[in-house]
């Protein structure tokens, strides 16, 4: 590549190139500098300073040309600061601060980690993965400042809880279900976390908020009807099925942990985990292959298919018409629930007593937060991505 192109190539507003002074077939190294007519600003103060004190040469590299990496040597000016009298160095807008890469490279960078992990990026742009973590966090930072700060209002969001790393380390996201957007996020899934949240919006906006959907978490019921006292509390359908998976779930490995004791080869073969999704998945989308397999599952344990019966059950009350028909549904269910002998399913027929208004409340406004399982799918590929974070401020910003 001539000189020629690569400089009209490069264009840096306010800055000319001095010289190409290096070129090979993996680099490209070039000198550039501001134009005398124009005025730097102190890093400090922000003030344009017409006396330069001293001149500080610093490299930073920009976005590829081809498949060259290039490094910007940049002539830095440095001033005297008029509100406390130290040495600063000029402000420079396109340079990431303290990261020695322009902001182009640096959202070229934040693309590329979203799709792939740090290290595999940084293989494919010569970085340690180190760097390449770093310079995503400050951009990533400097995102959520330009949309997330101040917390941005909501009327109707969904409160969740999303697992970040072993032993029971929990964030607690909200979602904007209009704007389709989390919203906010904090670490833990105790009240004072969800409160933190309310107390960012503020009292006006917390009047405002019409509707929270939420998985019946006393601690995000208490929360919500201290600070927003207007808005209807709804155990909607997501929520609902996602309470009932879980303890089919939980029963489908309590039947398989009997089943490995007493070496019963076929209920092992059919409750294991590469057969879990059979059991959770929607019975009307199962292949021919699976739906056989689901109902000899069925034919050789009695707790499973009841769990089965439980789940279809709890969440059929969303198909009802009305709420009359739905109190009944409920309490008739919980009855139900508390004979099974199923441990998982008695905890939420008890939880649910209290809870009934919950899910009444979905008949009032009919309000969906399945926008809501995206991002927890989401959550969960980017955490299986990096093989886990040791960060939380850099997981809650991605």
């Amino acid at each position: 590549m001539r000189n020629n192109s690569i400089k009209g190539l490069i264009e840096i507003p306010g800055y000319k190139i001095q010289e190409i002074f290096k070129k090979t077939n993996e680099e490209i190294h070039i000198r550039i500098e501001a134009y005398k007519r124009n005025k730097g600003q102190c890093s400090c103060c922000g003030q344009e300073h017409k006396s330069v004190h001293s001149v500080r040469e610093m490299v930073a590299e920009d976005v590829r040309l081809g498949e060259r990496r290039v490094f910007l040597y940049i002539s830095k000016r440095r001033y005297k600061c008029s509100r406390d009298g130290r040495i600063h160095t000029e402000a420079i807008e396109w340079i990431e601060l303290g990261a020695r890469v322009t902001k182009a490279f640096g959202k070229q960078i934040n693309r590329l980690t979203s799709i792939t992990t740090n290290q595999e990026a940084g293989w494919f742009l010569g970085l340690n993965d180190e760097k390449v973590y770093r310079i995503d966090k400050a951009m990533l930072e400097e995102l959520f400042k330009g949309r997330l700060v101040p917390t941005p209002a909501s009327v109707n969001i969904s409160v969740d809880e999303v697992a970040w790393k072993k032993h029971h380390r929990y964030l607690t996201n909200v979602v904007d279900v209009g704007a389709k957007v989390v919203a906010w996020n904090g670490k833990g899934r105790k009240a004072e976390v969800l409160n933190r949240y309310y107390e960012s919006l503020g009292k006006e906006n917390c009047q405002k908020i019409d509707t929270v959907a939420l998985d019946g978490a006393r601690t995000y019921i208490s929360s919500t009807t201290d600070y927003a006292v207007n808005a209807l509390i709804v155990l909607d359908r997501f929520h609902a099925t996602q309470k009932a998976s879980k303890a089919l779930d939980q029963v489908r490995r309590d039947e398989l942990s009997k089943a490995r004791k007493n070496d019963n080869e076929e209920l092992i073969e059919l409750t294991n985990c590469k057969q879990r999704f059979i059991l959770l998945k929607n019975r009307k989308k199962l292949s021919d292959t699976q739906s056989a397999l689901l109902q000899r599952l069925c034919e050789i344990n009695q707790p499973i298919y009841k769990a089965m019966l439980l789940k279809e059950s709890f969440v059929g009350v969303y198909n009802l018409n009305d709420e009359d028909e739905a109190v009944d549904h409920i309490y008739a269910w919980i009855d139900e629930a508390l004979q099974s002998g199923l441990p998982a399913f008695e905890e939420i027929a008890w939880s649910m007593v209290d809870k009934i208004e919950y899910v009444l409340n979905w008949f009032r406004c009919k309000f969906s937060s399945a926008i809501s399982e995206g991002f927890n799918n989401k959550i969960k590929r980017l955490k299986r991505m990096a093989y886990g974070y040791k960060d939380i401020e850099y997981f809650k910003l991605k």
